[in-house]
């Protein structure tokens, strides 16, 4: 092959030492070193810059020659100057650190919000977070320099990359609310696309900080009318069901960021948060009026409609959250400690019809500190948390006697379906608490279309994969008990109840007034009459109760409070999970 020499950096004469360059070459439009192989001087130099040199031609002659070892500096005498590229470098990424534009971190810290990069930081184990696209900028070039736009739009209003939490991979999203609003710019869109086919083809579970604007009509770099063929949302929905998503909501959320949002698994927003599909420019440009950002979604309204998941303080409590949700879905853990498990005999009230509090025996039941509760405030019937019990991650459902006694309304049926697919989504066995007296019913109720609500749970718990475990605490009654068992008492792996729990079609109250209406009538109104009724009450307790269920065979076991924890334990070793089935989480 020919080459070209375009240095001769040696003359005759001249000592040299080894490694020393002596020629440049060039070819196939690579220039190439030739360095010297030993010290020694050089004889005869035969090539000229600029002559055209064949393979095999002889270019200089070099004697081999001892000279004096030349003197070492050592590590800390040694300085080489930074290549011109490599400075261009560090000077453009210096641009999208948080540092170089103090005034819009100021502004942000004075609202009591952390930047996107400080919650990132928080997120994420140390040294872990590996950036994608970090030197986008808006596509507004025909409107705003260059410089500008890297000072003033760095990475295009979105932080993203990989990244361990909790000692595990991950994707992390972060709209940066510090540039242009957090709005949802062309490459920022192409950025997220990026992350999310990463997030799927790795199975990657994803973290996203949504605050922000929605859309950005303000890039006129792309030659584009309204820009609804992007693939973001359909690429983000994809995810759902193949993968644990966590979205967090700070400041304000609206519209397209929004609907990133609402395709998560969960929701965790803070107090001060504001959510909705349309901010007050789209409400207004509809015609609908004008609004402070204030008064559209508040977290408030949000976190009673099922919107919010887990409702938190602020940023920091959020990343709390977010850590400790993602850790049910990393495994278990060897570390665990519970509370006296005799404290499960004190749980209950002495009488049948007294309220207690379902969440402190939940907080009993679980390992100490692993109870996470989601949506507490929308269809409190029934409760729905993630725990752990002797380490292992679970989905908790429970009956709430403090709401509605127990009976399940619309929202708490919405909010039981959702959760058990949740949970059989992403693998974690389920743990029933019952203690409701069924349905809701009425006129009233009906009004709220209970009849379709009601039966999702039905069919949810139809297609579970995961091992369920019901223990009946207290009241066991009609199809609502039937529904919280998975569709019956045989559905779960195992069922079991305390001695407490009472059984029946339906309320045993209601059950003796109506299948002795004749009885009771036939007695005077009064003492004769409630006499007959409490003797007849009587009979249907004892007829229903857990040691007559257990004899018949309706129910498995009849456990000691005490050893619930044993008993859900031993289920949960001899439960397996089945294969995944293809289809995304409900979103509501």
């Amino acid at each position: 092959m020919a080459c070209t020499v375009l240095v001769v950096a040696v003359q005759n004469g001249e000592t040299i030492r080894a490694g020393q360059v002596l020629l440049v070459l060039e070819a196939m439009k690579m220039e190439h070193e030739i360095h010297a192989p030993q010290d020694g001087r050089i004889t005869e130099v035969l090539a000229s810059a600029g002559e055209l040199v064949q393979e095999g031609d002889l270019l200089l002659s070099l004697a081999p020659q001892t000279l004096a070892s030349a003197p070492v500096a050592s590590p800390a005498t040694v300085t080489a100057a930074t290549r011109d590229d490599l400075q261009a470098l560090r000077v453009r990424m210096a641009l999208t650190e948080d540092a170089s534009r103090p005034q819009a971190i100021a502004k942000r810290h004075a609202l009591g919000l952390r930047s996107a990069r400080e919650n990132i930081a928080d997120l994420c184990d140390a040294d872990s977070f590996s950036e994608y696209g970090a030197l986008a900028v808006a596509a507004q070039a025909s409107r705003r320099s260059a410089d500008d736009l890297q000072r003033n739009t760095p990475a295009d209003g979105l932080v993203c990359g990989t990244a361990a939490i909790n000692g595990q991979a991950c994707a992390v999203l972060a709209y940066d609310a510090t540039v242009l609003a957090g709005t949802q710019g062309m490459r920022n869109h192409q950025k997220t696309d990026r992350l999310l086919g990463v997030a799927l083809q790795q199975r990657l579970p994803l973290v996203l900080f949504a605050e922000g604007g929605g859309g950005r009509p303000g890039d006129t770099d792309m030659p584009i009318v309204a820009g609804l063929h992007v693939t973001t949302f359909a690429s983000h929905a994809r995810l759902s069901g193949q993968v644990p998503m966590v979205g967090i909501a700070a400041g304000r959320c609206f519209a397209g960021n929004a609907a990133l949002l609402g395709c998560c698994d969960v929701i965790i927003a803070t107090e001060a948060s504001n959510i909705g599909m349309g901010g007050p420019a789209m409400v207004e440009g509809g015609g609908l009026g004008v609004f402070a950002p204030e008064q559209i979604g508040p977290s408030a309204v949000q976190a009673r409609n099922g919107v919010i998941d887990l409702l938190v303080r602020d940023e920091a409590q959020a990343v709390a959250a977010a850590k400790q949700y993602l850790g049910y879905f990393q495994g278990s853990v060897a570390d665990w400690t519970c509370n006296p498990p005799e404290l499960l005999r004190q749980a209950l009230p002495d009488s049948r019809t007294r309220s207690y509090d379902m969440r402190a025996l939940m907080q009993q039941l679980a390992d100490t500190g692993a109870l996470l509760e989601l949506r507490p405030g929308f269809g409190p019937a029934v409760l729905t948390a993630l725990a752990r019990i002797e380490g292992r991650p679970v989905g908790l459902l429970a009956s709430n006697p403090a709401h509605l006694g127990g009976a399940i309304d619309a929202a708490a049926a919405d909010k039981t379906a959702r959760f058990m697919r949740l949970c059989n989504t992403h693998g974690l066995p389920l743990v029933s608490l019952i203690d409701t007296p069924g349905f809701m019913v009425g006129p009233d109720t009906e009004a709220t279309a209970q009849v379709r609500h009601v039966s999702r749970i039905f069919v949810a718990a139809a297609h579970l994969r995961v091992p369920l475990l019901a223990l009946i605490i207290r009241k066991g009654y009609g199809l609502g008990a039937m529904a919280l068992a998975g569709g019956g008492f045989h559905a779960p792996l195992a069922t079991a109840a305390w001695p407490s729990a009472e059984f029946g079609a339906m309320g045993l109250e209601g059950a003796v007034r109506l299948g002795y209406r004749k009885e009771l009538e036939a007695q005077p109104d009064g003492p004769a009459r409630e006499a007959l009724f409490q003797s007849l009450l009587q009979q249907q307790i004892a007829n229903g109760s857990s040691l007559n269920m257990a004899t018949t065979l309706e129910i498995d076991a009849v456990i000691d409070p005490a050893d619930s924890r044993r008993w859900l334990s031993q289920g949960l070793a001899a439960g397996k999970i089945g294969p995944l089935l293809p289809g995304g989480l409900d979103t509501w």
